[in-house]
């Protein structure tokens, strides 16, 4: 009996574990996404994606208020800069019920590490990023990892921000 207790008082949580509401809006992370606590205060949440090989990349949420965050191209820019050797640059602009997501991607070496200090080449690694200009401010969504994690939740990512501008 206290086991059914135990999983009816968590069932809720378990249930929420990987919702994230930004800017009025619900993003519903699938469940095999390790969320984990942001690591900046920067960040509003952040996950570990995996493949079935171990492949591993970062899912990062960032969002600034109103007005905060600098402008799409401005972060675009910034992003690519963290880059050398780009074999693959792309950048997409969708309307997605009727809010405009921008989407960046690169692929090439990241260069890992604070703005300010030194930085850690990874080679063989891929952005996907996201902007959602919501009515409430854009939001920044990220992923950056192994060029092979990052394609195999491509289109769980698009399912992800699809979901939460639904109306």
């Amino acid at each position: 009996m206290k086991i059914i207790l135990f999983l009816f008082v968590l069932s809720p949580a378990l249930l929420l574990a990987n919702v994230v509401e930004v800017a009025g809006y619900r993003f519903v992370a699938p469940a095999d996404w390790e969320q984990s606590e942001p690591s900046s205060s920067m960040r509003k949440a952040q996950f570990e994606l995996k493949t079935a090989a171990g492949k591993t990349a970062e899912l990062v949420f960032f969002y600034f208020g109103a007005n905060g965050g600098g402008g799409v191209r401005a972060n675009v820019d910034r992003w690519m800069k963290q880059f050398t050797g780009i074999q693959k640059q792309d950048l997409e602009e969708k309307i997605v019920e009727e809010v405009k997501v921008t989407y960046a991607r690169a692929t090439g070496t990241f260069l890992s590490g604070s703005p300010f200090g030194p930085k850690t080449p990874k080679p063989d690694h891929s952005l996907l990023a996201a902007i959602v200009e919501g009515s409430k401010g854009s939001i920044f969504i990220k992923l950056i990892g192994s060029t092979k994690a990052v394609i195999a939740h491509e289109q769980e990512v698009a399912d992800m921000i699809k979901g939460a501008l639904k109306k």
